[in-house]
């Protein structure tokens, strides 16, 4: 049957305005303040000479040693990430273990859970007055700075947020191996030691240094762990060193730290450009077959599964029960009992109705973002895969450029973009509203890629036969696209508003007063040092993310493969 012409050309008509409106959106909330940011970063000096003011800052001596700071950090946080990534994925990816699902989760809890949580967690249970480490005598002595307050605690804390990066690929690649290798090894006569030092681990090993690279990316834009341990221990990095430029001068040195942020940029993308080079040239070419089953660990079950659970126990949840512990206590340092137990730091701080509006605040950003993109993602998707349209797909990996770029970079952006007055809608500087724009822009990769994933599943003959019948971009949405990917527009969401509630980076430089975050409230009461406080707030919102993933993982049977990490 014959299209009408007429007909075909309303319906490119309707999918050429769902593009510019597209495009607007991506282009304005995107495109357009990190555009504004590299044009600040390139500004002439104050003697006039191109490219002065980058020379300035680069030139000074605050400048090079946040550089190599953060050098040297995120390098050391790449060895630990690496060691305990790679060791957990094998043990996992490898062996039929019990609880292999469990041991998951727990594994990516450091993706769920805030670095500023995270580093006060270590930070309660390495301490001096530490629940966990002085019943048994190992606290330091008292009276000494807790040794996390350095820069190898920085690595190592860094390390252990990112280990789920190299996680996640070389576990992806240690499951997608094809099975007829191990077979063929088998018939061979190698054991299992012999198949998997000699076979998997090479194949797999390009994967988990590909994730590796993506730790160092991710660790040179950490504001959270530098932010807690770092600004106290005297070891400043190049994400601090602009949250206190900004903090203590205010606007008038956006452009010193637009030169700061244009070295994270370059440090990222360079890394990000390694990774994909490491990919091309190293990644081996395992063909095609049934993906390989997990290997039975024989004797050895019970001594892999101890060791994982002893390491879990360690990175995952011994901080998190001394966080509780010291939220428990009444003060730093009265050792906690049945008879000292009290919930007074819960009371006294959600009586605060700065803490209680930052809950508010935060709930309301993140739903308002999750919901905003998940509305955008569908119009997004529809026109990527189900029209083709060129322009949605050039777009496509602008769209991922505030999540790939470190958070304070899109702050920054943020600042200097609406900072002036903007026709129509003012200055939003100083304002609510510059908080969820930019909450809009860094999560809207984390809903579009599963709902991109899942549209691509869908059979194309569908929306053919309703574009023949002359259906509408619109009804072509509603009754086809939004069906499909329902399941895996909830899991993207529900991620992005996880992800969004305990934010920190964007929120540190981007609050004002009556706008304040949970991240931003933390944060301030360590720094005060209100550490009970501070502990209470982090349970509270731990529980609130922890229950989400939860209800999430009731969803796991129906969404895409890969949606769910730790559902493998």
């Amino acid at each position: 049957m014959a299209a009408d012409p007429v007909l075909s050309r309303n319906l490119r008509g309707g999918e050429h305005l769902l593009a510019v409106l597209v495009l607007i959106w991506v282009g304005g909330l995107s495109v357009w303040p990190l555009a504004r940011l590299f044009v600040e970063a390139f500004a002439a000096g104050e003697d006039g000479r191109a490219f002065g003011l980058m020379a300035e800052v680069l030139s000074a001596r605050a400048t090079r040693r946040a550089l190599v700071n953060t050098l040297m950090a995120s390098a050391g946080s790449v060895a630990v990430s690496l060691v305990l990534g790679a060791a957990l994925a094998l043990a996992t990816g490898l062996f039929a273990l019990r609880g292999r699902v469990a041991m998951s989760f727990l594994i990516l809890t450091p993706l769920l859970i805030p670095s500023q949580t995270l580093a006060l967690a270590w930070i309660e249970m390495s301490g001096n007055s530490s629940p966990i480490l002085r019943p048994l005598g190992l606290a330091p002595p008292p009276g000494t700075t807790n040794p996390l307050y350095s820069g190898w605690g920085i690595a190592f804390l860094m390390g252990i947020e990112h280990m789920p990066l190299v996680f996640i690929a070389m576990r992806a690649a240690l499951t997608g191996l094809p099975a007829d290798l191990v077979e063929a090894a088998r018939v061979a006569g190698a054991g299992r030691a012999r198949i998997v030092a000699c076979i998997l681990l090479p194949l797999a090993l390009p994967a988990a240094l590909a994730g590796a690279i993506l730790a160092f990316a991710a660790a040179v834009g950490n504001f959270g762990v530098p932010a807690l341990l770092g600004i106290p221990g005297r070891f400043p990095m190049l994400t601090t060193l602009i949250y206190q430029r900004l903090n203590g001068f205010g606007p008038s040195v956006a452009g010193q730290v637009a030169v700061l942020a244009m070295i994270l940029v370059a440090l990222a993308l360079a890394a990000l450009a390694l990774r994909a080079l490491v990919l091309a040239r190293l990644a081996v070419p395992t063909g095609s077959g049934a993906a390989m089953q997990p290997l039975d660990p024989g004797r050895a079950r019970p001594w892999i599964e101890a060791a994982v659970w002893a390491v879990l126990a360690v990175i995952a949840v011994l901080p998190m029960l001394a966080l509780l512990a010291t939220a428990l206590s009444p003060a730093l340092g009265v050792e906690l009992r049945p008879s000292t137990l009290t919930l007074r730091n819960f009371a006294d701080a959600f009586a605060n109705p700065t803490i209680v509006r930052a809950f508010a605040n935060s709930l309301q950003l993140s739903v308002a973002a999750a919901v905003l993109c998940a509305l955008v993602a569908l119009p997004f998707a529809f026109l990527r895969v189900m029209a083709g349209n060129p322009l949605v797909r050039a777009l496509d990996w602008l769209a991922d450029g505030p999540w790939v770029v470190p958070g304070t970079v899109v702050a920054l952006a943020m600042i200097l973009t609406f900072l002036r007055p903007l026709p129509l809608i003012g200055s939003l500087y100083g304002t609510g509203a510059i908080l969820l724009v930019a909450y809009l822009a860094r999560f809207l990769p984390l809903i579009l890629r599963p709902v991109l994933a899942a549209a691509a599943a869908i059979e194309p003959a569908q929306d053919e036969a309703a574009r023949l019948f002359g259906a509408g971009p619109v009804r072509r949405m509603a009754a086809i696209l939004a069906p499909a990917v329902l399941p895996a527009l909830s899991a993207g969401a529900m991620l992005a508003v996880m992800t969004a509630l305990n934010e920190l980076t964007l929120s540190a430089l981007l609050w004002s007063s009556g706008n304040e975050t949970i991240g931003v409230m933390v944060f301030a009461l360590q720094y005060e040092g209100n550490s009970t406080a501070a502990a209470a707030v982090s349970a509270v919102s731990v529980a609130l993310v922890l229950g989400m993933a939860l209800a999430l993982d009731r969803l796991a049977p129906h969404l895409p493969r890969g949606t769910l990490p730790w559902r493998g």
